[in-house]
């Protein structure tokens, strides 16, 4: 919510007028949506179906109380329908291994660049508007089940995954972008580090080793959990925990078997961390990893940090969301961040992003205009 003063002719212009005050102030024209809040505390607002609109109900109230926050009548009401896919775009759902993805396919006969895009669960908003630029785009969410039924994860079906994408009519550049955050971010690591084919990969606010359930490929485990100490997660008066703290030092000597061989990958790298991440010390595991790979004569390399921001980037103008329930450990944690500096760093790295891998996936496109 937000309380705006109209001008003279009672109207209100978002991309002119401030906030007066309310979930955010000043001049932003996407601050209604940004600034939204769930109305139970620790939820996550999760996108999973491409083909599902998002309706927002905006209302304008008249005679507002600054002081005691209370509101008139609605003066008038709207409602807008926010749609991930630009028109042209298919969407498809593809068996793989064990689990099924989706493949999002830009319109025209192409050639386009190839994009496998994991998540730890099924989420299909930044594929889906990935694709609306012209990438063709396969969506991998990594767990087929309950994570406490997961006793290992493999890489074998990611491979297949990327020679899927290679062998699709569509798409023309030799070689793959691959992106990830969270846990997904250090499977990412993984497949371009023991799979060849990845020329490009995006690690958003992850780990420079393998967390949570050791990592197999060819029938043989590849990499161990990286070790975590519960006893250094720390609980809020929200109800919610801090959990940055309880994972250990994958360049400890009793950590290396968990740490990734990043330096065996033959890729360009993107590195977007938050300096204010809650869930992981990013900008530490950032800094190591492009510190290994510029020691084993990779210069390939962009780093970013964005201050103020938490660890759940997305692509912009979803609702901030401060705290959530962690896949993982089934408790409440906070992510972290600013909402209106999250805001801004969400802006600032889809488009880092996008020129990031069409810089280096380097093929004819032709690209669509997207509808968010």
């Amino acid at each position: 919510m937000a309380i705006y003063r109209a001008d003279g002719n009672g109207e209100v212009d978002l991309c002119r007028d401030a906030a007066l005050c309310g979930t955010y102030e000043g001049v932003e024209p996407m601050g209604l949506l940004w600034s939204m809040r769930a109305a139970a505390p620790h939820k996550y607002f999760h996108w999973t179906k491409a083909v599902t609109p998002h309706m927002v109900r905006f209302s304008v109230h008249d005679g507002v109380d600054m002081e005691e926050e209370e509101q008139g009548g609605a003066l008038a009401e709207a409602t807008n329908e926010r749609v991930l896919m630009a028109e042209g775009v298919t969407r498809e759902v593809v068996s793989l291994g064990r689990c099924s993805a989706v493949l999002f396919t830009p319109p025209g006969e192409g050639l386009f660049p190839g994009v496998l895009d994991l998540s730890s669960f099924a989420s299909e908003k930044r594929p889906s508007l990935l694709a609306n630029k012209g990438f063709v785009v396969l969506s991998v969410g990594l767990f087929y089940d309950k994570p406490a039924k997961v006793k290992h994860m493999e890489l074998d079906y990611l491979e297949e995954a990327l020679r899927l994408l290679q062998q699709h009519p569509k798409v023309g550049s030799d070689g793959l972008g691959v992106i990830g955050r969270s846990k997904a971010g250090d499977i990412a690591l993984s497949l371009a580090s023991f799979v060849p084919g990845v020329r490009a990969l995006v690690w958003i606010n992850a780990c420079s080793a393998n967390i949570g359930v050791p990592l197999h490929y060819r029938g043989q485990r590849v990499l161990s959990p990286l070790s975590v100490d519960s006893s250094k997660i720390i609980p809020t008066s929200d109800g919610a925990n801090i959990i940055k703290f309880g994972t250990g030092d994958p360049n400890d000597k009793a950590n290396r078997s968990s740490r990734i061989p990043v330096e065996k990958a033959n890729a360009h790298f993107l590195f977007l961390a938050s300096e204010d991440d809650l869930n992981y010390n990013s900008r530490a595991y950032m800094e190591s990893l492009a510190a290994r790979l510029r020691q084993a004569g990779n210069n390939n390399i962009e780093s970013v940090c964005y201050p103020r921001a938490g660890h759940l980037l997305e692509p912009p103008y979803g609702p901030y969301c401060h705290s959530g329930l962690h896949g993982f450990l089934r408790i409440p944690v906070k992510w972290g961040g600013e909402p209106r500096a999250h805001a801004c760093a969400e802006v600032l790295a889809w488009r880092k992003m996008e020129e990031f891998l069409r810089s280096r996936l380097n093929c004819q496109h032709a690209e669509t205009k997207a509808k968010l």
